[in-house]
């Protein structure tokens, strides 16, 4: 069972702060939940690269679910991640998709080629 784990970031954008979060849920029944809050770039993708990496190289994980719910920003990076992601074939994306992200996926044209359910526990159950 994996232990819980959180990441923290704070960036400075103008005068605003945004808090960057990386939270790994308790494993259940094989499945690992990365929950991503804020933004990823190729300067904050840090955690969330060494939290999906630590998904992929455990051999009692079957079901990656990453709840992007609550990204703020995206670009190519966590393009990137996603796609090393999917290549496990254990990569679930839980959802409703941000627009930001989505449109990183849509003009990536790879948006269909995620598995995406609307929620985490739908997300388990794919």
């Amino acid at each position: 069972m994996a232990v819980p784990q959180t990441g923290h970031r704070k960036q400075i954008l103008g005068s605003a702060q945004v808090e960057q979060q990386v939270r790994v849920l308790p494993d259940e029944d094989g499945i690992r939940v990365i929950v991503c809050t804020g933004d990823f770039d190729q300067d904050t993708l840090y955690p969330l690269n060494h939290a999906c990496t630590n998904a992929a190289d455990d051999p009692g994980v079957r079901r990656i679910v990453l709840d992007v719910t609550q990204i703020a920003f995206a670009d190519s990076s966590m393009l990137n991640l996603m796609v090393r992601m999917l290549r496990t074939g254990r990569l679930v994306v839980s959802g409703p998709v941000p627009a930001r992200l989505g449109r990183v996926l849509v003009l990536a044209e790879v948006r269909g080629l995620f598995p995406t359910a609307d929620g985490i526990d739908a997300a388990r159950a794919l």
